[in-house]
């Protein structure tokens, strides 16, 4: 199995595990919130594994690859603010607080996933 896929799977149950870990103290808005930061967040962070596991090793795009993600993440977590305060969504609080505690939590877990390969020495 590729370390792509190990990564989509190990966060994917992560972050069902956290959703059911809030589950029990939100309200419905704040239920609604957490699903759609779990969706947001799963989704982004699938998408930029996928693109720095494509540079890995590479001497070029690499850094370009990581500065990009972290960039990716920023704005969608400003993009879910700004749709929270522009059309005055309950559970605003549960929504962003919890995007930024899975985009935390699967940043944690890229690592793990890197060491699944040996590095190839690059050359610059």
């Amino acid at each position: 199995m590729s370390p792509w896929l190990k990564y989509s799977a190990t966060g994917a149950g992560a972050v069902v595990i956290g959703v059911g870990a809030l589950w029990p103290f939100l309200d419905p808005a704040g239920r609604t919130g957490v699903l759609i930061a779990a969706t947001v967040a799963l989704t982004v962070q699938i998408g930029a594994f996928a693109v720095l596991m494509h540079f890995r090793g590479r001497a070029t795009g690499f850094l370009a690859a990581w500065a990009g993600g972290m960039a990716v993440r920023m704005l969608a977590v400003a993009m879910v603010a700004v749709g929270v305060v522009s059309t005055g969504m309950e559970g605003g609080v549960p929504t962003l607080l919890s995007l930024a505690g899975f985009f935390f939590g699967l940043l944690l877990l890229e690592p793990v996933f890197f060491r699944g390969e040996p590095s190839k020495t690059v050359e610059a």
